[in-house]
């Protein structure tokens, strides 16, 4: 019980950071800022991948999230 308590802490918490660092990285593309987009891309990548680990998401789910991510970046001038 307590153990299944701290999990569910640890993977709300993860959660929250990917979902924080992609609205971030989806802000700057929309406003147009290619250069911090770059660098947050690269943390919400990281994010990504850390969530993938801990197994709060799967796999394809990250994929599918950084390669969207990647293209609307790619569209940017």
């Amino acid at each position: 019980m307590r153990q299944s308590i701290r999990r569910r802490a640890r993977n709300i918490k993860t959660k929250d950071k990917f979902k924080e660092a992609v609205k971030t990285v989806k802000k700057l593309i929309a406003a147009g800022k290619k250069s911090e987009a770059m660098e947050a891309m690269k943390k919400a990548m990281s994010t990504l991948d850390k969530a993938v680990k801990t197994n709060v998401i799967k796999k394809n789910k990250s994929s599918r999230l950084k390669s969207r991510i990647a293209k609307s970046l790619a569209k940017i001038k």
